[in-house]
C-alpha cells in the first residue's frame, strides 16, 4: 500500500491490484534464485533472551532533515520491541536505550545478543574471544544479564532485530518521515506510543491466535526483576579556561568562575553534562548536539563581576539574565556607580534564591524608583516570618500564679474605712 502511494504521488493511474500483481511476481523471482543462503530457524523460551541493533533514519526536527540513530530491542519469545531515537551512537546512548527498554518490558531478560559494535567491544577475537568494553560490562553486572556476541559476518544469529529494523521503516519510519517534529523528545514519546499500539495490532509469528502484547505478558513472569536504572554516563577531564568555559564536541558550557584554569570532570549523558569538581557537582547544562554555540549561566560569574563590577555592562554570561533582571540592570547604568549596585542585587541571588529575587525586583520596578536598598528592604520583609494576628506571644517571662477574675476585690477598694460610699449607686 505505501509502495501503490508513493507511485500515484509520482504519477501512477493504475490500480492497486497490478502494484500487487507485480510486487507477488518479483517475490517468487527472488524465492526461486538459487544463491538464496539457508539458515536454521531459531526457537527461544520465554524470558531467555533479547536482541539489540541500531539503525540509520532520516526525520525532519526543527524544520531540518537530520540523520538519526535508533536503538532496537526485541525480545526473542514474545516479540515484544522497543524504539529510541538518538544524535549518535555512543555509550551513554546505549545505556539509556537499555534502561528504556528495560522499563518498557517490564523486566529483563537472561542473555543479551549483540553484533561488534565499537561501544560495546574493544576488540574481536578469534572465535568467541571478546575484549569487551569496561563500561558496557558494568552495565551487563549491574542488570545481571549474560552478553553474546555474534560472530563476524553473522547477521542471520541476531535475525529477529534484523528483520524488526526492516519492519519498522516500512511501518514506523514511513510515517514518522511525513510528520515535522519539534524535537527529539517529542518524536520518543510518538514512538513509544507506537510501539504499545505496535503490541496490540500484530500477531504473533509462531502463535497467531496471540498478539505481540499477549504473548509478552505470558513472558514478563519469567523476566528477571528491573532495578535501579545505571548510572550510565561517560566521565572524561576537561580544563577550564581562563573565561570560565569547558570545550565538549565543538561547544562552550560555563562553569563557576572559581575554577578557571583547573581540570575539573566532565559527566555526559544523553540529555545533559554534569560538571564535577571536589567531590560534588558545580554546574549543569542541557546537552546540544549543534557546533559551535556557547551556553552560559550568568550565576556562574557573579563571584567574579563583584570583584570586577565594570565587567557587568557588556559581560556575555549577563545577556541571557531573566527579563526583569535585566530592566533593572539597565535603569541601574544609567546612573553612576550603577554597576556596582546591579552587582549588590546579584549577589543576592545565591543567599536568597533567584526567584525571590526575581518577585523583589518586580515589585521595587514597579514602584518607579528602583535601587539595591529597595530590592534587599522588599527581600528582608518577604524572608521575614509573618506574625499571625492574635496568635501567642513568645518569651521568656513565665508566670506562677495565673491572675483570677474577682470583682469583690473592687468593692473592697471602694468601701475603704473613711471614705464616702453614695457616689456609686
Amino acid at each position: 500500500m505505501q509502495m501503490y502511494e508513493a507511485l500515484r504521488a509520482s504519477g501512477y493511474d493504475g490500480s492497486y491490484g497490478r502494484v500487487c500483481a507485480f510486487v507477488r511476481q518479483w517475490k517468487d523471482k527472488r524465492d526461486q534464485n538459487p544463491q538464496r543462503g539457508a539458515f536454521v530457524p531459531m526457537s527461544f523460551e520465554y524470558g531467555e533472551a533479547f536482541q539489540f541493533d541500531w539503525s540509520c533514519e532520516y526525520v525532519f526536527i526543527s524544520g531540518l532533515r537530520r540523520r538519526i540513530e535508533v536503538a532496537h530491542m526485541k525480545l526473542a519469545a514474545s516479540r515484544a520491541f522497543w524504539l529510541v531515537a538518538y544524535h549518535m551512537q555512543s555509550h551513554e546512548m546505549l545505556f539509556d536505550a537499555h534502561a528504556r527498554s528495560f522499563t518498557a518490558f517490564g523486566g529483563i531478560p537472561r542473555r543479551g545478543i549483540y553484533d561488534n559494535m565499537k561501544t560495546a567491544v574493544d576488540r574481536v577475537g578469534p572465535g568467541k574471544e571478546r575484549a569487551i568494553n569496561a563500561r558496557f560490562h558494568a552495565m551487563c553486572n549491574h542488570y545481571l544479564f549474560e552478553p553474546e556476541f555474534c560472530n563476524r559476518a553473522a547477521g542471520w544469529e541476531k535475525g529477529i532485530v534484523e528483520k524488526n529494523v526492516q519492519d519498522r521503516r516500512r511501518q514506523i519510519w514511513y510515517e514518522a518521515l511525513r510528520i515535522r517534529w519539534e524535537s527529539l523528545d517529542v518524536l520518543n514519546v510518538w514512538l513509544s506510543e507506537r510501539c504499545y499500539q505496535a503490541w496490540h495490532e500484530l500477531r504473533h509469528p509462531q502463535w497467531p491466535e496471540l498478539t505481540v502484547a499477549d504473548a509478552l505478558q505470558d513472558e514478563q513472569p519469567r523476566l528477571m526483576q528491573n532495578p535501579k536504572p545505571f548510572d550510565g554516563y561517560i566521565e572524561q577531564p576537561v580544563r577550564v579556561s581562563s573565561t570560565s568555559l569547558i570545550h565538549f564536541q565543538r561547544n562552550r558550557y560555563s562553569v563557576p568562575t572559581e575554577h578557571a584554569n583547573h581540570v575539573v570532570s566532565l559527566r555526559i549523558y544523553p540529555a545533559f553534562l554534569s560538571i564535577v569538581a571536589d567531590g560534588g557537582e558545580i554546574a549543569r547544562h542541557s546537552r546540544s548536539f549543534d557546533r559551535y554555540q556557547t551556553f552560559y549561566d550568568w550565576r556562574h560569574y557573579i563571584g567574579l563581576v563583584a570583584r570586577k563590577p565594570g565587567a557587568l555592562r557588556n559581560g556575555a554570561p549577563f545577556l541571557t539574565m531573566p527579563e526583569p533582571m535585566q530592566r533593572l540592570q539597565r535603569h541601574l547604568l544609567r546612573q553612576e556607580g550603577g554597576d556596582r549596585v546591579m552587582v549588590q542585587v546579584l549577589s543576592a541571588t545565591p543567599i536568597h534564591g533567584l526567584e525571590a529575587v526575581l518577585v523583589a525586583v518586580e515589585l521595587a520596578l514597579e514602584s518607579g524608583r528602583p535601587s539595591a536598598d529597595h530590592v534587599l528592604n522588599i527581600l528582608a520583609r518577604l524572608k521575614s516570618p509573618a506574625t499571625r494576628q492574635g496568635g501567642k506571644v513568645q518569651t521568656a517571662i513565665r508566670l506562677r500564679i495565673e491572675p483570677l477574675a474577682d470583682v469583690d476585690r473592687y468593692e473592697q477598694l471602694r468601701l475603704q474605712p473613711g471614705q464616702e460610699d453614695d457616689h456609686v449607686e
